[in-house]
């Protein structure tokens, strides 16, 4: 446990606020996430309605050669059913659609040695025809934009140049239909890039403001809470500390320093309380078992649990309110430290009352620090230990070394 203040609550709170970009992710890609979900379902749906034509078109009297035609339909419907697939279930749809986008590229290729010889009609279109804009479609859910672009432009023109060379001399007879499906094709492939893009970009766009937005206002409500802390030690040095110190300089009386003592331990309490935001709340007595259980509390508000050894005997002292407070909170940050600068190995508390005091120990295992080394401006142990304790009377010790550290705190009956 080293002698660093930690962090308080509510910087720690405020601390937890993603701001940088690695951190704000999943705040970044909320709406694009979802759209890119909702592209994906909507893709399966329209792949399996044109695989199922393409596929049914298939089924009957195909243009390839006798050998080709199944092994052919094979290499471009079983990549296409599992892109598909994998649309409706969410998972691999990239690859699943880049695969079919060069399976298809590919079968087209081939598709003029499968289908050398034969004899065309002009006015149909072999069952590879009705798969050109599904292409397309696997090219938007699988390639950066300008493949895409490059894809859309691709499938039909090569579709086109692959039907005039099955064609061969009746080139021109097939030239007018073949222009018109490929405008039509080019034309739909356009729209679904175009939808793609769009619906992308607005996501895109509504995660950055969003993720902007996020960090004012973390921003604003970390100023905001900076502010309100200050206004607050700024009224409390005004109304407490500096009340006290005017008192001590007008103390001419031994009842009057009496009381200029009580004040300035009753401010110096609450400016070491201020940090925790600790209420003073009434100064009814409490019993050592009571505070046990407060300090049980606190080891769980600072993310440890802890069962507190307690040895109460029958001579114990009912501890003032205030006392039991500043008690528990100087307890409360020595576990804290222990648990950042420890790691909290081997931290152990117990509290042992009896003989009209009230005794606290707070141990760890960990590598210890020279506590005559820690820098003035470190607080953590002056203002929260050393500082709380002796405010209400008790003494506050600490014994650090390569054995670990061992804070003891005790208060006795009649020293508040």
């Amino acid at each position: 446990m080293t002698a660093e203040a930690p962090v308080s609550l509510l910087d720690s709170a405020w601390g937890q606020i993603p701001r940088s970009r690695e951190a704000t992710a999943g705040i970044g890609s909320f709406t694009r996430t979802r759209v890119e979900r909702i592209i994906s379902i909507v893709a399966g749906f329209g792949s399996l309605v044109l695989g199922a034509q393409a596929f049914l078109t298939a089924l009957g009297p195909g243009e390839e050669r006798e050998g080709w035609h199944f092994p052919l339909m094979l290499f471009v419907f079983v990549p296409l059913a599992v892109m598909i697939l994998a649309c409706f279930v969410g998972r691999g749809v990239r690859v699943c659609a880049g695969v079919f986008a060069f399976a298809y590229v590919l079968a087209l290729i081939a598709w003029p040695v499968a289908s050398a010889g034969s004899h065309p009609d002009p006015t149909s279109q072999p069952w590879i025809w009705f798969l050109v804009n599904i292409a397309t479609l696997a090219a938007v859910l699988a390639f950066p934009l300008p493949v895409q672009i490059a894809w859309t432009i691709l499938c039909p023109l090569l579709f086109g140049f692959v039907r005039l060379i099955q064609a061969g001399d009746a080139a021109g007879v097939f030239l007018p239909p073949l222009g018109l499906d490929v405008s039509f094709a080019l034309i739909l492939g356009g729209v679904i890039l175009t939808l793609g893009w769009m619906f992308r970009s607005v996501a895109a766009n509504v995660d950055e403001t969003r993720a902007r937005a996020v960090a004012s206002y973390a921003t604003a409500a970390a100023a905001d809470a900076a502010e309100q802390e200050r206004v607050a030690v700024a009224a409390l040095m005004h109304d407490s500390v500096l009340a006290a110190l005017i008192a001590a300089e007008r103390a001419d009386t031994p009842r009057a320093q009496t009381l200029a003592a009580a004040m300035a331990r009753e401010a110096l309490t609450r400016l070491a309380n201020t940090e925790q935001d600790a209420h003073e709340g009434p100064d009814e007595p409490r019993e050592v078992d009571a505070v046990a259980d407060d300090i049980a509390a606190g080891a769980r508000e600072v993310g440890t649990a802890i069962d507190v050894v307690r040895s109460v005997g029958h001579d114990s002292p009912a501890v003032p309110g205030r006392v039991a407070r500043s008690l528990t909170l100087a307890a409360t940050q020595a576990i804290a430290n222990a648990l950042q600068h420890a790691g909290g190995i081997g931290l152990g508390v117990s509290v042992t009352g009896g003989d009209g005091r009230i005794a606290i120990e707070v141990r760890d295992a960990g590598e210890g620090f020279d506590l005559a080394g820690v820098p003035d401006d470190r607080l953590g142990i002056r203002a929260s230990i050393f500082a709380r304790v002796a405010a209400v009377g008790g003494i506050a010790q600490i014994d650090s070394g390569h054995h670990g550290t061992i804070v003891r705190l005790e208060w006795r009956e009649g020293a508040a």
